[in-house]
Protein backbone atom coordinates (compact mmCIF):
# COMPACT_ATOMS: atom_id res chain seq x y z
CA UNK A 1 0.00 0.00 0.00
CA UNK A 2 2.90 2.39 0.43
CA UNK A 3 4.53 1.61 -2.58
CA UNK A 4 1.12 2.73 -4.19
CA UNK A 5 0.85 5.83 -2.19
CA UNK A 6 4.87 6.73 -3.09
CA UNK A 7 4.42 6.13 -6.72
CA UNK A 8 0.92 7.87 -7.09
CA UNK A 9 2.22 11.23 -5.67
CA UNK A 10 4.89 10.74 -7.59
CA UNK A 11 3.35 10.28 -10.80
CA UNK A 12 1.22 13.28 -9.94
CA UNK A 13 4.00 15.31 -9.74
CA UNK A 14 4.90 14.11 -13.15
CA UNK A 15 1.97 14.51 -14.82
CA UNK A 16 1.83 18.38 -14.01
CA UNK A 17 6.00 18.76 -14.61
CA UNK A 18 4.90 16.86 -17.72
CA UNK A 19 2.30 19.17 -18.57
CA UNK A 20 4.01 22.17 -18.12
CA UNK A 21 6.60 21.34 -20.57
CA UNK A 22 4.75 19.52 -22.84
CA UNK A 23 2.19 22.83 -22.81
CA UNK A 24 4.06 25.51 -21.43
CA UNK A 25 7.51 25.45 -23.68
CA UNK A 26 7.81 27.86 -26.98
CA UNK A 27 7.06 25.34 -29.72
CA UNK A 28 3.76 24.39 -28.37
CA UNK A 29 2.88 27.36 -27.45
CA UNK A 30 3.25 28.74 -31.01
CA UNK A 31 1.48 25.07 -31.69
CA UNK A 32 -1.72 25.96 -29.34
CA UNK A 33 -2.16 29.49 -30.42
CA UNK A 34 -5.31 28.80 -31.99
CA UNK A 35 -6.85 28.18 -28.57
CA UNK A 36 -5.52 31.83 -27.22
CA UNK A 37 -9.19 33.30 -27.81
CA UNK A 38 -10.98 30.41 -25.88
CA UNK A 39 -7.72 30.36 -22.59
CA UNK A 40 -7.43 31.70 -19.57
CA UNK A 41 -5.31 34.05 -18.99
CA UNK A 42 -4.49 32.51 -15.34
CA UNK A 43 -4.17 29.46 -13.62
CA UNK A 44 -5.87 27.80 -10.59
CA UNK A 45 -2.34 26.29 -9.56
CA UNK A 46 -3.61 24.95 -6.00
CA UNK A 47 -6.39 22.92 -8.05
CA UNK A 48 -3.91 22.17 -10.80
CA UNK A 49 -1.37 20.11 -8.53
CA UNK A 50 -4.55 18.69 -7.11
CA UNK A 51 -6.17 17.67 -9.92
CA UNK A 52 -2.62 16.18 -11.22
CA UNK A 53 -2.12 14.18 -7.92
CA UNK A 54 -5.69 12.71 -8.21
CA UNK A 55 -5.22 11.98 -11.71
CA UNK A 56 -1.53 9.70 -10.70
CA UNK A 57 -3.58 8.01 -8.10
CA UNK A 58 -6.26 7.05 -10.15
CA UNK A 59 -3.92 6.01 -12.79
CA UNK A 60 -1.72 3.82 -10.80
CA UNK A 61 -4.85 2.48 -9.43
CA UNK A 62 -6.20 1.51 -12.73
CA UNK A 63 -3.28 -0.09 -13.59
CA UNK A 64 -3.01 -2.19 -10.52
CA UNK A 65 -6.56 -3.68 -11.32
CA UNK A 66 -5.80 -4.67 -14.73
CA UNK A 67 -2.52 -5.72 -14.11
CA UNK A 68 -2.73 -9.52 -14.81
CA UNK A 69 -4.57 -8.54 -17.93
CA UNK A 70 -1.93 -6.85 -19.59
CA UNK A 71 0.23 -8.76 -21.39
CA UNK A 72 3.53 -9.72 -20.81
CA UNK A 73 5.59 -11.32 -18.26
CA UNK A 74 7.58 -8.42 -16.84
CA UNK A 75 6.60 -5.48 -15.17
CA UNK A 76 8.14 -2.94 -17.70
CA UNK A 77 6.22 -4.77 -20.52
CA UNK A 78 2.94 -4.87 -19.03
CA UNK A 79 3.41 -0.76 -17.70
CA UNK A 80 4.17 0.02 -21.61
CA UNK A 81 0.92 -2.16 -22.56
CA UNK A 82 -0.63 0.70 -19.95
CA UNK A 83 0.97 2.91 -21.59
CA UNK A 84 -0.86 2.51 -24.86
CA UNK A 85 -3.98 1.60 -23.61
CA UNK A 86 -4.20 5.21 -21.47
CA UNK A 87 -2.35 6.91 -24.31
CA UNK A 88 -5.45 5.65 -26.82
CA UNK A 89 -7.82 6.54 -24.17
CA UNK A 90 -6.71 9.94 -22.96
CA UNK A 91 -4.88 11.65 -25.81
CA UNK A 92 -5.97 9.66 -29.40
CA UNK A 93 -9.48 10.02 -28.57
CA UNK A 94 -8.96 13.78 -27.69
CA UNK A 95 -6.96 14.54 -30.49
CA UNK A 96 -10.01 12.72 -32.68
CA UNK A 97 -12.25 14.89 -30.91
CA UNK A 98 -10.21 18.45 -31.53
CA UNK A 99 -9.53 17.29 -35.76
CA UNK A 100 -13.21 17.09 -35.76
CA UNK A 101 -14.25 20.20 -33.94
CA UNK A 102 -11.50 22.51 -34.53
CA UNK A 103 -9.35 24.12 -37.18
CA UNK A 104 -5.74 23.35 -36.00
CA UNK A 105 -2.59 22.77 -38.24
CA UNK A 106 -1.91 18.63 -38.31
CA UNK A 107 1.24 19.70 -36.70
CA UNK A 108 -0.71 20.71 -33.55
CA UNK A 109 -2.52 16.76 -33.83
CA UNK A 110 0.80 15.38 -34.47
CA UNK A 111 2.55 17.04 -31.61
CA UNK A 112 -0.12 15.72 -29.18
CA UNK A 113 -0.33 12.68 -30.34
CA UNK A 114 3.79 12.38 -29.92
CA UNK A 115 3.94 14.21 -26.86
CA UNK A 116 1.07 12.09 -25.02
CA UNK A 117 2.73 9.36 -25.75
CA UNK A 118 6.12 10.20 -24.28
CA UNK A 119 4.01 10.95 -21.28
CA UNK A 120 1.90 7.71 -21.22
CA UNK A 121 5.58 6.15 -22.12
CA UNK A 122 7.22 7.46 -19.06
CA UNK A 123 4.20 6.96 -16.51
CA UNK A 124 3.65 3.57 -18.17
CA UNK A 125 7.32 2.57 -17.24
CA UNK A 126 7.22 3.81 -13.95
CA UNK A 127 4.03 1.86 -12.76
CA UNK A 128 5.71 -0.87 -14.49
CA UNK A 129 8.82 -1.18 -12.69
CA UNK A 130 7.48 -0.12 -9.42
CA UNK A 131 3.86 -1.54 -8.31
CA UNK A 132 3.00 -4.71 -8.43
CA UNK A 133 -0.53 -5.91 -7.15
CA UNK A 134 -0.65 -8.10 -3.81
CA UNK A 135 -2.59 -10.55 -3.68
Amino acid sequence: MISYIIVSIVSGILFGVMDGLINANSFARRLYSAYNPIAKTSMNIPAGIAIDLVYGFIMAGVFLILYNSLPGELGLVKGISFAFLAWFFRVVMHTGSQWMMFTLPVRTHLYTLVAGLGEMLLLGILYGLTLIPRV
